[in-house]
């Protein structure tokens, strides 16, 4: 698929200004280089601070463009727009990889967790679109990529507090692609299944990591997707392993 890029994909990323959040994560890291290496000017945003500083490094970023926080957090969110603002001038490309994954069943499932994870992985979302849609409606152009995973398509048992927060996000991204129709603002669902990254590390799920999609496939598919063309827009993307549940 991607060797068919030249071809189907025309949009350069050079001197595209790119917020890229979740850039600390096993995903989020590996699309902070692919985007780099294709002329982006990022801004990097994460929960961890010493991580962003080093993928900041590895990418060329300067630390003027990178900002720690908590992404499920008002106030942290309108700091982050603030300081994206005053290093570029406009957002041609929102990426969201940040997310967590709580994986238990409706007997060991306890509030506090549901309510974290409809925080992080749809408050969150709500927060960030919130904040820089504006910007891309004031010129009538822009991306927003989010990744639901394929959970937020296809549920599975022990997920009801992930599915909920994904299938909530495709709505709600569904919905406001309805209100953005008279413009050229573009909105991407990209459907992960399992990819090998730090998410499964304090899972209790039997799995084969080995059979999983690699972290850098799935941040190529996030490069790719942001060099939609300017005929057309790509609203979703499913990459998912063959199979990695254990047998």
């Amino acid at each position: 698929m991607f060797m068919l890029t030249n071809y189907l994909f025309m949009q350069t990323l050079k001197d595209r200004n790119v917020l890229l959040v979740g850039a600390t994560g096993g995903i989020g890291s590996r699309s902070a280089k692919l985007l780099a290496g294709s002329g982006a000017n990022l801004f990097l945003a994460g929960r961890n601070a010493d991580k962003l500083q080093q993928v900041a490094k590895e990418c060329n970023v300067p630390a003027t463009r990178i900002f720690a926080l908590d992404i499920s957090q008002p106030t942290e969110v309108a700091t982050l727009k603030e300081k994206y603002f005053e290093q570029l001038a406009t957002i041609d490309i929102l990426v969201n990889a940040a997310g967590i994954g709580i994986i238990k069943s409706m007997d060991t499932l306890d509030e506090s967790e549901f309510l974290k994870t409809l925080h992080i992985n749809l408050y969150a979302p709500f927060l960030l679109v919130k904040a820089f849609l504006p910007a891309m409606k004031e010129v009538k152009k822009g991306l927003i990529i989010n990744i639901p995973g394929i959970l937020g398509k296809v549920p599975m048992a022990g997920a009801a507090a992930y599915s909920a927060s994904k299938y909530g996000l495709v709505g709600m991204m569904q919905s406001i692609r309805e209100e953005l129709k008279r413009t050229d603002i573009r909105i991407t669902n990209l459907f992960l299944g399992g990819v090998d990254s730090p998410f499964w590390d304090n899972i209790d799920l039997k799995v084969q990591r080995e059979k999983m999609v690699q972290s850098e496939e799935a941040a190529k598919a996030i490069w790719f997707l942001c060099q939609q063309p300017d005929s057309g827009v790509v609203s979703e993307m499913v990459l998912q392993p063959f199979n990695h549940q254990a047998i």
